[in-house]
Formats: C-alpha cells, structure tokens, sequence
C-alpha cells in the first residue's frame, strides 16, 4: 500500500470524526485548546484502536462485521444525532452534548470509528505495515478533530441553537449515509 493510498484511506476514515468534532465545537461555543486536544486524542486514538482490532481479527470475522458494522454506526449515530436536536430544541439551557467527559465522547467515538474496524480488516488482507498505518490514522484523525472543534465554534457562537440542530441533522445524514452505503444504495 502505498503512502498516498494510506493517506487517503486516513483521511476519508477521519470525515466522520471530523464532523462530529465540528458539531462538538457547536455546541460548545467558546472552545479551548483542551477542548479540541481532548476531541482530538478521543477519536484519534479509537480510529487507530478500530483498524489495529479489526486487522487482529482477520480474515475469520470479515463477513460477520461488514454484515452489521453499518446497523451499529447508523443506530449510534441516530440516536446521538435526535438526542442532539431535542436537547437544542428543549428549555434546558445546559447541553449535554457540549460535555468531553467520557459519557459524552465514548459513544461518539465508537460511533466515528466503526467503519474503521472494516478497514482493519482489509488491512489483514493487504501487505500493510499495521503499527506505521493506525499511527497515521490515528495522527490524521487527531489533527482534523481538533481543527473540527475550533471550526465548529466560530460558526456555533452566532448560530447556538439552529447550529446544535444542524449538529444532530449532520449526525443522523452521516450515519444514513454509513447504512445507504452498505446497502447499496449510494456510492461516494
């Protein structure tokens, strides 16, 4: 594989966490660098983590992750992304989704790196150097997350609510997006 398709593979696995990353800086607001470093180090290392237990996985486990990997992203991300939107639309002036405690960011981050367990493993199948590749990843992942947050609190802070519900619409439009894709039934 080389460096250029593992870039590419990095950063197409990062979109995800990267999106999510940006609706975090939105409902934050005023974010900090602790807020993107934590946003960063939280998806960063689960899309590193996901490729490594995928390519330990094999060749044995292909087909029973690939048939369910898009139902878990899709469930998880829906349920995170309608959760958003009724915490926006509600009279309840702390978010929850503004928290980067672990409550907050372990699902968010299985949620982003499922697809990432699929690729690892692919990777067992491929000629693929692992610990070189999931330290990419994991590097690109961080780097974008962090970006997304700060990217998400400059638009967020003019724009708090409709910027939460646009947060969970993007949540939900990605993991319809995971499940159309499995199905079939788009192709990006």
């Amino acid at each position: 594989m080389s460096m250029l398709e593992l870039f590419l593979i990095a950063v197409g696995l990062s979109m995800d966490a990267f999106a999510v990353s940006v609706c975090k800086g939105l409902s934050t607001g005023k974010v900090n660098l602790g807020h993107m470093c934590i946003c960063g180090l939280w998806f960063g290392f689960f899309q590193a983590l996901m490729p490594l237990a995928g390519y330990l996985l094999g060749v044995n486990f292909a087909s029973a992750i690939e048939s369910v990997d898009h139902w878990i992203a899709f469930i998880l991300l829906a349920l995170i992304g309608i959760n958003m939107i009724r915490e926006a639309l509600g009279k309840d002036e702390e978010c929850q989704d503004a928290s980067y405690g672990i409550r907050a960011m372990f699902p968010l981050a299985i949620a982003t790196s499922i697809d990432a367990l699929a690729v690892g493993v692919s990777f067992a199948f491929l000629s693929v150097d692992i610990v070189p590749a999931v330290s990419f990843i994991g590097l690109c992942t961080f780097l974008l997350s962090a970006a997304g947050v700060r990217i998400g609190a400059v638009f967020g802070s003019r724009f708090k609510s409709k910027a939460e519900i646009a947060g969970g619409v993007i949540l939900i439009l990605i993991g319809l997006k995971i499940l159309l894709e499995h199905l079939g039934i788009i192709s990006f």
